[in-house]
Order: C-alpha cells, then structure tokens, then sequence
C-alpha cells in the first residue's frame, strides 16, 4: 500500500516520513509521496527532503515520489500534515483557532476537491494539522466520513495514558482508557475507560479513586486555564521549574498541560505527533482493526447530553484499513457525558462556518 504526505516538509510531516522510513512501516516495493506547494519553500524543500531520506535510509526505503499539485496525489493512506501552525508564545502571539481555521479550510478544502475528484473512491485519510476537527469535517463531507480520522484523539489517549501509567509506577502499555472530545482545551479524560493490566475491578477502582481524588470534570475547564497562566508566569524566569510544577498536578491535568508547556518552550511536540500518526497508519497499512480514538464525522451513532451527535467529535472507535467502522462508547458518568456534551458544542460552532451549509449560504 502507497501512504502520501500532504504537508511533508513541515515539522510534523517531516517526523511523519522520516518515521515511516525509519521503522520500515512501508516496504520498498511501497510508494511514500511527498507532497509540498509549487512555488513555495515546500515546493523546494520536498525534493531536498526525498534526497535526504534516500541518502539516510537507501538499503530500505520505499519507493519516494515527490508531488506539487493536489490533482497529483494518489495513495491508499494520506497524511493530512499540511496548513498553517501554531507559533510558540515566545514567536508572537499565537493565532486564536478561528484564525488557524480561516487559515487551514483552504488548504482542507483544495485538498479534499481533488481528492474526491482524482483519488480511488478508497483512500484513508488521517487528519494531522489543526484545527483537526475542522479537517475532518471537510474531508468527510467531500469523501465520506468512515474514511477520514483525525489523529488529535488518539494522541491525547497515549499522553493520557503516559501520566496514569507514570502515577501507577508501571508502563503504559499496561494501562487502558482514552481521552474524547476535541484536541485542546476541550479535551475530554474519560476517567470511566481506564482499565490497568493486572488489577481487578476493584483493585482499579480503588485505583483511579486514588489518582483523581474529589475532582470531577466539572472543574477541569477551569484548571486548564488556570493551569496554562501559572505555567506561564513560572516559566518566564524558569523553564526547568514549570516543568516540575507539571509533574505535581493530576494525571489527567499533567496530560494536557505537559505537551502544551512543551509547545510554549519552542520545543514544538512533532516527534510525539508524528509517532501517534505512524500507530494509526500501521493499523490501516497492516489490514487490521484496532480500538483506538479519533475524532470522526458521527451520525447520530453517539448521544451526550440526552441528545445524538450529528457533526465531528473525538470518540473510541473500531480503525481499519477500509477506515472507522463503528464508535465503543458506553454509557458514561454524569461529568464525563456534560462535558463531552460540551465539547460536541464547542466543535460545532468552530466547524460550522466553513462546511458545505455554510459555503452554500454565502
């Protein structure tokens, strides 16, 4: 199977092909296409990239092709890492997420045009760049929304895992549970999923009794954000010290707050990025299925808020190669279904202006 990067010469596109090369995830007789824009620094920089990768990885690449058109991009998986991104603070100030849409639909949309015009009718699609709520709304509407998953879900679970397994003092492939919502500030930790490798029910309940305390989710809003200022006043004079401050807050806070410290350190996170995507590629790439979580295009398939969702939330589901299949999400505690009824909320409205409906209405 053939995988194209859109956006290859990017931070994250380029951890993307770099990893996929690297863990040999495609064989050589496989096509990975790097995909940049004609006529600016990608358009260059993709034809640098290619040789680079040869010149590092030669014995067993794939087959590396490089394509400056959308109408030229042909793959059975494709990466969407292309579009603007988020500066660290020390850059300027950052664009709000409404700008970063009114950046990024374009690129979506030119993208997902072509695709629906030139492509398979087949090909998988993983949305990388943010807003990925909004890629994913666009993509699913030109090409069918079992097809297009974005990546944001999934990488908050890992991370979210990361912490509780931390907590626990065990690794994480040992510990379930996955992270909803939308990838950001509206993340959603489903403390109810957690599962942990070796405990009963009992022994986990009392477990994540422990890790969460008296919180619920009702406060954690409020903590991201209250979070995000006492992280930046410790870090203008120590960097070092806002990082142990991290180390101190709930696994569920630490999740959220630790890559966006790592951002706002000019760090960036594309490597741990890039390594989530490459988990979703192989489960396509490798013809099996497997739960992970996504952010997908629903119909109804899931209620929050006593009430179906009918636009892109970030939920478990079933990925395989011919796409998601269904969502698992059971019935869940009070805080956790406010604020995932919450989230769906917030995505709407930051979807809303540039779908079909509302480009049909101008």
């Amino acid at each position: 199977m053939d995988v194209a990067v859109l956006g290859a010469t990017g931070d994250v596109g380029r951890q993307i092909c770099t990893q996929l090369v690297e863990r040999q995830v495609l064989p050589t007789t496989s096509r990975l296409q790097l995909v940049g824009r004609p006529g600016g620094a990608s358009g260059r920089a993709v034809h640098g990239l290619r040789a680079d990768l040869v010149d590092a990885y030669d014995e067993h690449a794939p087959v590396l092709d490089v394509a400056l058109d959308p109408d030229d991009v042909v793959a059975d998986v494709v990466v969407v890492a292309a579009g603007r991104t988020v500066p660290p603070r020390s850059g300027g100030v950052p664009p709000s997420r409404t700008e970063l849409a009114e950046a990024n639909a374009a690129v979506f949309r030119a993208y997902a045009d072509a695709l629906a015009a030139h492509g398979s009718g087949s090909e998988v699609v993983v949305v990388v760049a943010n807003p990925v709520e909004l890629g994913v709304a666009i993509m699913a509407e030109r090409l069918g929304r079992h097809r297009v998953v974005g990546m944001g879900a999934w990488l908050d679970t890992l991370r979210f895992r990361r912490e509780v397994a931390v907590q626990l003092g065990v690794r994480r492939h040992r510990v379930g549970g996955f992270v909803a919502g939308q990838h950001g500030d509206d993340a959603v930790p489903l403390w109810s999923t957690v599962r942990i490798s070796g405990l009963d029910v009992a022994e986990r309940e009392r477990a994540v009794a422990r890790l969460r305390g008296a919180r619920t989710l009702t406060t954690f809003p409020a903590e991201i954000q209250q979070a995000k200022t006492d992280l930046l006043d410790v870090a203008a004079t120590d960097v070092a010290a806002a990082f142990a401050l991290i180390d101190s807050w709930p696994p569920d806070l630490r999740a959220l707050a630790r890559p966006w410290m790592t951002h706002q350190s000019g760090a960036k996170t594309a490597t741990g990025t890039a390594s989530a995507t490459i988990d979703l590629l192989e489960t396509v790439l490798d013809g099996r299925e497997m739960v992970v979580a996504g952010q997908v295009a629903l119909a109804g398939e899931v209620a929050v808020g006593g009430a179906p969702v009918h636009g892109v939330l970030g939920v478990p589901l079933v990925l395989g190669p011919e796409g998601w299949t269904r969502v698992l999400l059971d019935a869940l505690p009070p805080d956790e279904d406010a604020r995932l009824a919450a989230a769906a909320g917030v995505i709407a409205a930051g979807t809303a202006p540039w779908t079909a409906a509302a480009e049909g209405s101008r």
